[in-house]
């Protein structure tokens, strides 16, 4: 996985879970769940460039 992509997914994490405090903290479901589907797609998106790491012989996670 390229650093930039890499850095891109933990600020998608990082920026997701402040979203989803600030919704609990103000009672907003909405932003709640918004920052929970960010962080869930940074995963995703970490799992599919660990999938081509390993294909490609980059076992370096």
């Amino acid at each position: 996985m390229g650093a930039d992509e890499k850095a891109e997914n933990k600020a998608d994490k990082f920026g997701g879970k402040i979203k989803e405090g600030l919704g609990k903290v103000t009672g907003n479901e909405r932003m709640e769940s918004e920052g929970q589907k960010d962080q869930a797609k940074a995963n995703l998106k970490d799992a599919g460039e660990n999938v081509k790491d390993i294909f490609k012989g980059d076992d370096r996670r």
